[in-house]
């Protein structure tokens, strides 16, 4: 297991590797729930939910921070008897200290983030389960090459987080291969949404079965892409 290497600048975790930051310098909590919360429309279908359980899919775990604001809102808004499925993949974690760092900037999230850390210390290489808040939200962080991880997985996704870095700084991450497994794994009413509106990515998930869009981006960024899967293409 090769963990990220990166270092931070004024409290931002930023990529070596990749020459990318990993969550928003103006406010990540605002990106995430801007970006990937509203545009999946999640608060109103956690609030509405019929069936006992809801499953997200995140291309690029990073530091966690889409999870945990994932959480708060399902704690708050699922009802208490139905299970968030969360699956995410990291070629890359951070470090137990990088991880634990990132979460010290946000001191609402701590009950989930204490759980996560407590078990993220046995963080190994494939699937690893961690279960939380009595059972309500599983998380499968699987560190591996997204190419190994999503070929293996077979659990099809209500609503997919597109993230990982930037298209033109890591095309593995959105590549055709990773658009015919994400078609693969969604299902009538499953959505998407990413920060990225590059014309590869639009064209790749339309050409899967997609419906996309484009939105106002978050903070400087002009434009962001959502979706709905509209079935497989024939």
């Amino acid at each position: 297991m090769q963990f990220s290497n990166i270092k931070w600048i004024n409290n931002t975790p930023y990529s070596i590797d990749f020459n990318d930051i990993y969550f928003s310098i103006e406010d990540g909590i605002d990106e995430t729930e801007y970006v990937f919360i509203q545009q999946n429309q999640l608060i109103h279908r956690f609030k509405s939910l019929k069936q006992n359980h809801f499953t997200i899919i995140e291309t690029g775990f990073g530091t966690g921070l889409n999870f945990l604001v994932t959480c708060q809102h399902w704690l708050t808004l699922a009802p208490a008897d139905a299970q968030l499925h969360f699956i995410s993949i990291e070629k890359h974690p951070l470090t137990l200290a990088d991880l634990s760092h990132a979460h010290a900037l946000w001191p609402q999230f701590a009950a989930i983030s204490s759980e996560l850390l407590q078990q993220y210390i046995s963080l190994k290489t494939g699937n690893n389960i961690f279960s939380m808040a009595g059972g309500r939200i599983q998380l499968a962080l699987q560190v591996d090459d997204i190419l190994h991880a999503l070929p293996q997985t077979t659990q099809k996704a209500d609503a997919w987080f597109l993230d990982g870095f930037a298209p033109v700084k890591n095309a593995e991450m959105w590549s055709s291969d990773v658009f015919e497994h994400i078609s693969r794994l969604s299902q009538a009413n499953t959505t998407f949404a990413t920060f990225t509106s590059a014309g590869d990515v639009r064209r790749g998930l339309q050409a899967v079965g997609f419906s996309v869009e484009k939105r106002a981006g978050f903070g400087k960024k002009r434009e962001m892409l959502r979706g709905e899967f509209l079935g497989p293409v024939k």
